[in-house]
């Protein structure tokens, strides 16, 4: 039980800094980067969820 406990936490955490560093390369504003991360930080599970589904998207994806 602890194995897998420790291996969902490590999916999140790599799942968390891959979606912190699409935020930071996002062309947002500061602020709006700011916020992204700070809920992604506080809330990794729910974060994370969020900015997959009402993020912004990058400009090569809304070209398709």
């Amino acid at each position: 039980m602890f194995i897998l406990s420790t291996i969902g936490s490590l999916i999140i955490l790599i799942l968390d800094i891959v979606a912190i560093v699409s935020v930071i390369g996002s062309s947002e504003s500061s602020l709006s980067k700011l916020i992204w991360v700070l809920v992604i930080l506080f809330l990794p599970i729910l974060g994370l969820v969020l900015w997959l589904v009402i993020g912004p998207r990058s400009g090569r994806a809304s070209a398709i």
